[in-house]
């Protein structure tokens, strides 16, 4: 399997917490009971998740397990506000979604570049003792402490974006097809699962429009079950407008193939079921047009076509039909489900941590009486 790319990782994020508030008294020369004047402690860093359209996989965070943002300073006297904590920026390729590692709650996604999700928040810095001054109470040697941080694990999953998906059995044809109607360049051979990983290709079409085409590993029976390749790489066409469906020529049972295909994408996301669908017939050169015809007679009640990548049967009236399918209606987007926390092939070892989430109120509200009290001037 291709090691450069990686589509699944697991990260340890921590925001910064919160600078300390001061508690200083005023001292000046001739200046008597110069009063409180301790700053406000700085905001910790956040962690920040932003989509990059120059990475194209998770390959640049398999090894790095810990992302830590900075923590506020403390405020100081004459009103000074301590320096903010360091953001951490995390970036990730466009269609990257984000769970909870712990649930498999949903968390976020990021689709277009340029986007920036807070993925923690850095906590608060607490007031410097200037806030609490009363006519009761002139001279407070109290000071707030700096919300703490918070610290989560997550998992990043690539789901890539594309127009079409290609969804066949293995040595369908698909990696041909991409590799005549693209520049992309996959491998192909005559034996099963030659394609270990998804592979991109743009398509160019008429009037200099073009299309994204993603080819994922090939399928099999009970693949919703985790066999062949399993569950790993069918995320990858939660995201695709068209679902292209194909089927050799020389299969046994044309409907049969389409039928078992069609029962392992619902098995895994009912919702794909409502993507627009299209059929090609691969390897149609060994066919003549009286078989053809006899052949449709027998065929799902979609879209279908008979292509040869071979010989460039058939390929210009498929990008037409794809074409078409792309600028019929905007189809219905595939909603995000709770990630099935399960073992995957990067192995990442855990920590062992007890982590207490602060409540991200509206109000920083802080019970005095468990205030580190600080009688220091």
């Amino acid at each position: 399997m291709d090691s450069n790319f990686v589509d699944y990782v697991k990260i340890y994020c921590r925001s910064g917490k919160g600078g300390r508030g001061s508690t200083h008294l005023h001292r000046e020369k001739f200046v008597a009971k110069g009063g409180p004047d301790g700053g406000d402690g700085g905001r910790g860093g956040h962690v920040i998740l932003r989509a990059n359209r120059n990475y194209w996989t998770l390959i640049h965070l398999k090894y790095q397990r810990h992302v830590f943002a900075g923590h506020g300073e403390s405020g100081a006297g004459d009103r000074c506000t301590g320096k903010d904590g360091e953001d951490r920026v995390i970036e990730v390729p466009c269609g990257t979604v984000v769970y909870d590692a712990d649930t498999g709650e949903f968390i976020c996604d990021v689709m277009d570049d340029g986007q920036e999700v807070v993925l923690l928040k850095g906590g608060r810095g607490g007031q410097g003792n200037w806030h609490f001054r009363t006519a009761t109470n002139q001279t407070p040697r109290f000071s707030q402490p700096g919300e703490p941080a918070i610290e989560r694990a997550v998992i990043l999953e690539l789901k890539l974006l594309a127009d079409v998906g290609l969804v066949g059995f293995p040595n369908a044809g698909k990696s041909t097809l991409l590799s005549v109607v693209s520049a992309a360049k996959p491998k192909i051979a005559d034996y099963a699962f030659t394609t270990l990983v998804p592979n991109l290709g743009i398509v160019s079409y008429r009037d200099n429009r073009s299309f994204v085409m993603a080819d994922i590993p090939g399928i099999i029976e009970g693949a919703s079950e985790g066999k062949g390749l399993g569950l790993r790489f069918l995320r990858h066409i939660e995201r695709n407008s068209v679902l292209l469906f194909m089927v050799p020529a020389d299969a046994k049972d044309i409907h049969e193939e389409y039928r078992i295909l069609l029962r392992e994408l619902q098995n895994y996301n009912p919702e794909l079921m409502d993507k627009q669908r299209l059929l090609a017939i691969t390897k149609s050169d060994m066919l003549d047009e009286e078989l053809i015809a006899e052949m449709r007679k027998d065929l799902p009640e979609i879209p279908v076509v008979f292509i040869s990548s071979v010989i460039g049967t058939g390929i210009q009236e498929l990008k037409d039909m794809v074409w078409k399918e792309l600028n019929t209606e905007a189809p219905k987007a595939v909603t995000h489900r709770n990630l099935e926390i399960r073992k995957r092939e990067v192995e990442l070892d855990d920590e062992d941590a007890d982590w207490d989430e602060f409540d991200d109120d509206d109000e920083f509200e802080q019970d005095y009486d468990e205030l580190d009290w600080d009688d220091e001037a």
